[in-house]
């Protein structure tokens, strides 16, 4: 979360009331307050809601403040009547051109938040699995999921409602946001004085109580919104005397975006003389985030005491009521963050217990992965061995075709050149041949002939000679 961001600064109607009420007219004592040198006016900025429908709403809203009739009815409506949604009704009188542009920018939040949500589909790997968009708009409640198309009135009706209850609902967020980030703060701390030896650490424990006694040795700080306090900054921010205070005049010196009202970034403002009392930059014993919170719990304190209609917004009449009441004129004192530590002994040992039971969970995925990692990479070496034997197979067969089928390579000879390489035996003639049959018989004492055999034989051997 960003701390130093605007805060939020009202409902989609309180917006409303942003962009086209007009400055109260304040009596001003010219005597003693200078006036400002005439500049080129420039319309309010903007002021974001931190919904992340923020553009659509103000959208919305800027097209609706151009309507006179709706811009009727708003100040003719009270707060319990916008938030009933009563005023809602009032978009079947706008004009056409009005309604036509809300109708656009419709459509084009539902193209938005369609590609957001397919966006998030492709990043968690869903690539391939049909979307239901109607379904999934569902999750959207400020607008209809059901009429993508035209801007009516149970839209609107929705934008109210969807603004108001999320915006009321900041503050509790933000303080649940602080206060998991002071005790990751001192979880760290204890964290770190587990890693010292005894020495180290008692050194360590007496900076840290050093450094909080340092922060807590300031000037006491205002009460926020009490008279003392507006009146220190009337006299240091704006140079006026102290003695010459006008509520109305310092209500019309901080309507900085002059719409009649105090916002939330403009109370805020008033506080900053307060939280220089507190808060240095450049001190160690300093934390930045925490004077941030700071501020926000002062702009809070003020909207609850003196916002009466709780529409986020304090006006003109709303802080002239306040300056008149006893706590105005005296003032409880003030107590900052380092006299209200912003957990609980007990919701601190819930945290850490949270934190170990995280971390036992992470260690026992990292050991199941790295079981998962081991016998992949057993198969893998399974598969090598496979692959390598079935090369070493195939190779095999491959020599052998090549020694039993593939004939030896043919040879041409010119002239009588004798040929290279291997050379086949030299075969005998038919008649060279028979008389070596003859030698080799002689030399073994076995007839030779026909006629060398016995009596009988020799009609059965010219028999079997006849044989085809």
């Amino acid at each position: 979360m960003c701390w130093s961001r605007a805060l939020v600064t009202g409902s989609v109607l309180l917006l409303v009331q942003l962009l086209c009420s007009e400055a109260v007219p304040i009596s001003m004592d010219k005597t003693k307050v200078k006036e400002p040198e005439k500049q080129p006016e420039e319309p309010p900025a903007s002021v974001d809601t931190g919904l992340h429908y923020d553009r659509y709403l103000r959208e919305v809203i800027d097209f609706l403040e151009k309507d006179q009739h709706f811009r009727e009815k708003l100040h003719n409506t009270d707060m319990e009547d916008i938030k009933q949604g009563k005023l809602a009704k009032e978009l079947d009188f706008v004009s056409h051109h009005v309604r036509t542009k809300l109708d656009e920018l419709k459509r084009q939040e539902v193209n938005r938040l369609r590609t957001l949500i397919k966006a998030k589909q492709d990043i968690e790997g869903g690539n391939d699995i049909a979307l239901d968009h109607q379904a999934l708009l569902k999750q959207f409640e400020y607008l209809n999921h059901m009429n993508p198309h035209t801007f009516e009135v149970d839209d609107l009706d929705r934008l109210i409602k969807s603004a108001t209850k999320d915006l009321e609902n900041y503050d509790k967020e933000r303080h649940e946001e602080f206060k998991r980030y002071e005790m990751m703060k001192e979880h760290d701390r204890r964290e770190h004085l587990k890693t010292l030896d005894e020495e180290e650490r008692k050194k360590e424990e007496e900076h840290y109580e050093e450094m909080r006694k340092k922060h807590a040795d300031h000037p006491k700080v205002n009460h926020p919104g009490s008279q003392n306090q507006l009146k220190e900054v009337w006299e240091e921010a704006d140079g006026l005397d102290p003695e010459d205070f006008d509520p109305k005049t310092f209500f019309n010196l901080h309507d900085t975006n002059g719409d009649g009202f105090f916002d939330e970034q403009e109370l805020e403002a008033l506080f900053t003389k307060e939280l220089e009392k507190i808060y240095d930059p450049t001190n160690e014993e300093d934390d930045m985030v925490e004077m941030e919170e700071e501020r926000l719990r002062m702009r809070e304190h003020v909207m609850n005491e003196v916002d009466s209609n709780k529409d986020r917004l304090v006006s003109l009449d709303e802080f002239l009521v306040a300056t008149k009441k006893k706590e105005f004129l005296e003032p409880d004192s003030w107590e900052t963050l380092e006299q209200n530590q912003a957990y609980t002994d007990e919701e601190m040992r819930e945290f850490e217990e949270h934190l170990a039971q995280q971390e036992q969970d992470l260690n026992q995925k990292a050991v199941d992965l790295q079981k998962q990692r081991d016998e992949l990479e057993r198969q893998q070496e399974q598969l090598n061995a496979q692959k390598i034997e079935l090369q070493q197979a195939v190779e095999h067969m491959e020599r052998l075709k090549s020694q039993k089928v593939e004939p030896p390579p043919e040879v041409h000879v010119e002239g009588n050149a004798e040929p290279q390489g291997h050379q086949p035996a030299p075969q005998d003639t038919p008649q060279e041949h028979h008389e070596q049959q003859h030698q080799d018989l002689a030399q073994q004492g076995l007839p030779q002939t026909h006629q060398d055999l016995p009596p009988g034989h020799q009609e059965a051997a010219q028999g079997q000679h006849n044989l085809p």
